[in-house]
């Protein structure tokens, strides 16, 4: 098992990740286009209430860890025993940055001990800054959009630095599943969702 040049991360961008080649492979096959929507911005350019609503939905101690969130997983899966089905959770920002950057969406014992391995690395040779801008950069937001600057500017028309409390929560709200919900129709799914994370970034700080 050999890891990619992380430590080349800490000064280039990269110019595509595994998951969006995955999406332009399989989109023939599902009988659409693949129209990439994609603009790379700098952490300082993306809205302070998106980093907050991002960090407080999907990885609240991601600047006590070191890559895993040990209580996080444990509360997931007894979450996940006790509803009786297995659903996402307990992956950290870092751990889904790895995946997201290097690992095909295929599941085997393989493929997680190679995020395991992906995920030391990133945090042992990039600092937290980087990996939470990186994350901002490359998580998919929508059909073909990715980053936070596309997700801004195709959901609300605007950059990402503009983006309020409200919109920030509704993007932080549909990353579990990007595809399925869209924030310019408020489900009551979102919604609760929007003000669960508008509580935790009041609560969070």
């Amino acid at each position: 098992m050999t890891l990619p040049d992380v430590a080349g991360l800490a000064k280039s961008n990269p110019t595509t990740t595994a998951f969006i080649e995955s999406r332009k492979a399989e989109a023939p096959g599902k009988g659409r286009p693949f129209a990439l929507q994609w603009t790379w911005v700098p952490l300082a350019r993306i809205s302070p209430h998106l980093r907050k609503a991002v960090l407080a939905a999907e990885d609240a101690s991601f600047y006590r860890h070191q890559g895993f969130d040990w209580d996080g997983l444990k509360e997931a899966l007894t979450r996940n025993w006790e509803k009786g089905q297995l659903r996402r959770g307990g992956s950290t920002i870092t751990q889904q940055l790895a995946k997201n950057l290097y690992l095909s969406s295929e599941k085997n014992l393989f493929r997680k001990a190679h995020e395991v391995l992906l995920t030391w690395e990133i945090e042992r040779t990039l600092p937290k800054k980087r990996i939470l801008e990186l994350y901002l950069n490359t998580a998919e937001w929508g059909h073909d959009v990715f980053g936070a600057e596309a997700a801004a500017r195709h959901h609300f028309g605007k950059s990402a630095e503009d983006v309020s409390a409200d919109e920030a929560a509704l993007l932080a709200a549909i990353l579990p599943a990007p595809r399925r919900h869209d924030p310019l129709r408020l489900t009551p799914y979102l919604s609760k969702r929007q003000a669960q994370i508008l509580k935790w970034m009041g609560e969070g700080g």
